[in-house]
């Protein structure tokens, strides 16, 4: 059977970018950026994107065009005879099915709040009574299922078309709307009296919150890293599948560096939304879930048009959530029909029952099942971010790099041959002693820091 590819280079840009742009970008991001300094972190931040991100971005669409595979038999066509590197495909797919069964619920939530909004429900109300609001959405398993539902549902229905017809065609006109409803957003909260002090606190640089202490440049540091790893959705076979998809045109660190600046600027553009309305109202920004639905209801319906601005606001929240959610949906159905040669209507079908069961644990969490908690980590939808993001992702990416540059893998030559293929931005060949050492050492880095503080909660010390 042919591979399907995509009908254009700037599909494969915005739905490639749609995996990436994530919900952890549009809350985390700007608030990190604040507590770490603004524009310091900013800068730091695009540090580690350049060695960290992109390099590890480009090893995976080169494995995925050079074998024209999911991550089901990339590793197979590739790996030299007996090699065992194709094992980790599952550990890949897992950790697609385990982003799954807490991202749906998510964007659940985002769905949620647009007719939440437009229904005037926040209209005069208080921070106090948009937490009561959002409690009560958590505290309701029927209605968290129900809107888990809708985005599984609505993101089988655009894979079921294929890739082309469905994927491609509404991801494109989705990240479009994204890009200028953000524009619209942006305009008006600088608009806003008092806005300049938001944009000071966000995008100001400030070098002494990040060189207060060793401890204060350690944490800087470490939140950069996570940033630029985690916000590319790279190390589980994600990009595997965009990359064999697309064609030989241009090089793979070309694209990667285009895909990662879309990414960091809409992360970028949400601060300048979120920052100059808070502190135009006077409200202090939060982090997390209590930003976007308890604090920013509030704030949206102080302005003129409120209703209006908070609707398209979690409309772009929407786009953000189900973008990813079809992206990696892709992945999923891909690896079905790579591995077993499954039609798309009959992974369609499997994944239709699959993931709604195994998204139904978390939807539950945070009202039946709340009292399963794990210590140092959290509820169950904590448990399953904490084994994607602290793990999976981690680990996978340090899998795609060996196998880039080790001889008893797909090899250095290989792979540069391989990326650099086309017009662009080429991948140097410089760059090995740094791919085999530097970028291992900061992955491990990164992967003993998200598991220090769990293991001192274990062992009684946190």
């Amino acid at each position: 059977m042919e591979r399907e590819q995509f009908g254009s280079r700037l599909g494969f840009i915005l739905i490639s970018a749609g995996c990436a742009i994530g919900l952890g970008n549009v809350w985390r991001f700007p608030y990190i950026c604040g507590e770490y300094g603004g524009a310091a972190f900013v800068l730091m931040y695009l540090v580690f994107l350049v060695i960290l991100g992109l390099p590890i971005m480009s090893m995976e669409f080169a494995v995925g065009r050079a074998s024209r595979r999911s991550i089901a038999r990339a590793f197979n066509e590739l790996e030299p005879a007996g090699a065992r590197w194709h094992r980790y495909k599952w550990v890949g797919i897992a950790g697609n099915y385990l982003l799954m069964m807490f991202y749906t619920t998510v964007a659940g939530w985002m769905l949620a709040y647009v007719p939440k909004m437009a229904s005037g429900l926040f209209a005069d109300a208080g921070t106090a009574q948009t937490a009561a609001a959002f409690d009560a959405l958590l505290g309701n398993p029927v209605e968290l299922v129900a809107w888990m539902l809708v985005a599984v549902a609505a993101a089988i229905a655009v894979c079921s078309l294929g890739l082309q017809k469905g994927v491609e065609r509404v991801t494109k006109v989705m990240m479009l709307c994204l890009l200028a409803i953000i524009g619209v957003l942006i305009v008006r909260a600088l608009t806003l009296p008092g806005a300049e002090a938001g944009v000071a606190f966000y995008l100001a640089p400030d070098f002494s919150k990040i060189f207060a202490s060793p401890d204060a440049f350690c944490e800087a540091a470490y939140a950069a890293m996570g940033q630029a790893f985690f916000t590319l959705s790279i190390g589980m076979g994600s990009m595997t599948i965009f990359g064999s998809y697309i064609g030989k045109d241009r090089s793979l660190l070309g694209e990667a560096a285009t895909i990662g600046a879309l990414d960091t600027g809409v992360a970028l553009a949400t601060g300048l939304i979120i920052f100059p309305a808070c502190f135009a109202f006077g409200v202090a920004p939060d982090s997390g879930p209590g930003l976007v639905f308890i604090t920013l209801p509030s704030v949206f319906e102080q302005m003129w048009l409120g209703e209006v601005w908070g609707t398209l606001f979690f409309v772009f929240m929407s786009f953000a959530a189900l973008s990813t959610v079809i992206a990696v949906f892709e992945g999923i159905l891909s690896f079905a029909m790579d591995e077993w040669g499954w039609s798309r209507r009959r992974a369609v079908t499997v994944n239709l029952i699959a993931i709604p069961l195994l998204s139904l644990p978390c939807a539950l969490g945070f009202n039946v099942l709340s009292d399963v908690v794990l210590p140092g980590v959290g509820d169950i939808q904590s448990i399953e971010d904490f084994l994607v993001s602290n793990n999976i992702l981690p680990l996978g990416s340090l899998v795609f790099v060996g196998f880039c540059v080790s001889r008893r893998g797909w090899g250095w030559d290989n792979f540069l041959a391989e990326a650099n293929t086309g017009r662009g931005l080429r991948f140097p060949s410089w760059l090995r002693p740094w791919m085999r050492f530097g970028v291992p050492t900061l992955v491990l880095v990164i992967l003993a820091m998200g598991w220090l503080p769990i293991i001192q909660v274990w062992l009684g010390l946190g």
